[in-house]
């Protein structure tokens, strides 16, 4: 049964509010709260894009309308608010001291909420750990948490090309008018643009191939001066530690709902928070308020009902389709107005199972009931493509030959939809990819029962490369029927990163290592008479910077290097994916 939500009071709107925060900087924002006497909870939302964006949403309608306070705030720097912007780091600070500002107002009862998508999240994540004596509670969707692995680098140390320079150009758009340089700068940055994919411009694909890196900070040096700092802070460590909210979570003293998708950019990083906080948040009452949802959908998803409930090639029917406001009503009603919403005796964990196409809730993430088991990599040394002999199944391999290819930087293989931002992202047909000689494909026997993989998904590659450094990616497919091949998830590791994020460490030629790349989580049914295949190659692009194979640094580098790569499946070194098979 829907929870009961009525509209109970017309909405007062006030335009740019000042909230002073601690140094002295005026931030503005729009208020919108009831028409009517008294003092109601506050949600406040926080964000780089211009307050006025947030309508688009609905929220400054659904809530003050249902009895609540919504502030839109523009960040430091941005559209209305003064200060230099600078990604990330103020939000702390300003996030606390706007909460307990917006606490004091005459018509708030001091008791306050957070919300909001990608950034919006991001600044929410970064506030908890300031604890400001007025937040309750928090509601993130889609947002990062470690923003070295899960923002600007990925899990495996390759650089977010794809999405990376392409944001830095849209979030400066507003710096150029603010710096009133549009004339001098935009006609450098303009013819580099293709259309609107989502909210951000792709850049062409001249661009995207354009070297050295370190090209875009010099371009964009006056309007976003931190993309230099992230590209001359490839490693892991201090530069990044400090808004590494992974880092904090014994810091945080809330309950909060964390809200993502499996074709999402920031998914690990919600299960990452979520698990984290379930573990080792300051209190009790913060470690049991967890929550976790987790969708069908892409990075950008419309709250209300959208035309479709699913991302690139799929819909996943009339169940994907949400109203993730109702959601946010029940949590907020409780937390905030200690309602009996029914939110306390729902289990932490609700996920979306692709495959069935239904939800589910579940006590724990991952789940306990989960068998983890390895699906080995076969073939007789001719696993390249589509047309190769490259076989899955859990079955050990015994005396196999090697699987050989070249890695070439001027040729890398393309992006193919997946867990990205601005490029096409979601499901996409991956036999187009999969027709390439660069490509190991590893297919399994179609299935006689049906098979849920429902976890973390890992593949140990045992590899060796001409290079000092390079790139191994791996991805999981269903495969249908009809030829059709599904993109379920992906990883990428810069081999340099093999051991650790922190303290690269190049590769002896032609020696084998073991690379351990992660492909984050799913929850999948392959159903009878589809199989499972694994993609194994060097390059994603321009979802991620190419490695130039030469063992230098990326940012600088205009030099690159073929490499011959080689994937082990024998006795002594037995490639594989582990799966966490869900019984039946």
């Amino acid at each position: 049964m829907p929870y009961e939500s009525r509209q109970e009071y017309r909405i007062i709107t006030e335009r740019d509010v000042p909230a002073v925060m601690r140094d002295g900087t005026t931030l503005y924002a729009d208020v919108y709260r009831p028409d009517t006497e008294g003092r109601f909870p506050v949600i406040l939302l926080r964000l780089p894009y211009g307050k006025e964006l947030a309508d688009v949403f609905g929220d400054h309608e659904y809530f003050p309308s249902r009895g609540y306070v919504v502030i839109v705030q523009d960040g430091r720097g941005r559209f209305t608010s003064e200060g230099e912007y600078y990604p990330l780091i103020d939000e702390a600070q300003d996030g606390y001291d706007t909460v307990e500002w917006a606490a004091a107002l005459p018509y708030s009862n001091g008791r306050v909420g957070t919300q909001g998508q990608s950034y919006l999240g991001a600044t929410q994540y970064q506030l908890a750990p300031t604890r400001p004596p007025h937040l309750q509670c928090a509601f993130p969707v889609s947002a990062g948490a470690d923003y070295h692995q899960g923002w600007v680098y990925h899990t495996g140390g390759a650089f977010s090309l794809g999405w990376q320079v392409p944001y830095a150009i849209f979030l400066a758009r507003n710096t150029i008018d603010r710096k009133g340089i549009k004339e001098q700068l935009w006609p450098k940055v303009r013819p580099d643009l293709l259309r609107s994919i989502n909210f951000g411009n792709p850049l062409s694909s001249e661009a995207y191939m354009r070297l050295p890196l370190m090209y875009w900070a010099d371009l964009l040096e006056e309007v976003a001066p931190y993309l230099r700092d992230y590209l001359t802070h490839p490693d892991d460590g201090p530069y990044w530690w400090p808004i590494n909210i992974e880092r904090q979570h014994r810091n945080i003293n809330i309950p909060m709902y964390h809200v993502s998708s499996w074709y999402d950019i920031f998914l690990r990083d919600a299960l990452v928070h979520f698990c984290g906080l379930q573990a080792r948040a300051m209190t009790p009452e913060a470690r049991g308020g967890q929550k976790l949802l987790l969708g069908p959908w892409a990075h950008l998803f419309p709250y209300t009902t959208p035309i479709s409930g699913g991302t690139g090639d799929i819909d996943f029917g009339p169940n994907a389709v949400i109203e993730l406001h109702e959601t946010q009503l029940r949590w907020f009603d409780y937390w905030l107005k200690g309602m009996d919403s029914g939110m306390a005796e729902e289990p932490p964990v609700r996920l979306f199972v692709m495959g069935t196409n239904r939800w589910r809730d579940e006590y724990e993430w991952p789940l306990a009931r989960t068998r983890y088991t390895p699906y080995y990599f076969h073939s007789q040394g001719q696993a390249n493509s589509l047309d190769g002999d490259g076989g899955l199944s859990v079955e050990p391999p015994q005396d196999e030959p090697p699987d050989r290819y070249e890695y070439d930087p001027a040729d890398p293989v393309p992006t193919c939809g997946g867990n990205t931002l601005i490029i096409p992202v979601g499901v996409t047909d991956q036999r187009e990819v999969e027709s390439r000689q660069d490509v190991l494909v590893y297919t399994g026997d179609p299935l006689d029962e049906p098979l849920e993989v429902t976890g973390p998904l890992t593949v140990v590659l045992y590899a060796s490369s001409s290079a000092t450094d390079t790139d191994f990616t791996a991805k999981l497919v269903d495969v249908r029927p009809d030829g059709y091949a599904q993109n379920i998830a992906d990883g990428i590791l810069r081999a340099r990163y093999r051991d650790s994020p922190s303290y690269p460490t190049l590769l002896t030629p032609d020696e084998p290592y073991e690379f351990r790349i992660d492909l984050w989580a799913t929850s999948h049914v392959f159903l009878p008479g589809h199989s499972l295949r694994v993609e194994v190659s060097s390059s994603n692009f321009p979802r991620f910077d190419r490695n130039l194979n030469t063992g230098g640094d990326q940012a600088t580098g205009t030099q690159f290097q073929t490499a011959q790569q080689t994937v082990l499946h024998n006795k002594k070194f037995q490639s594989h994916i582990v799966l966490p098979v869900i019984p039946s």
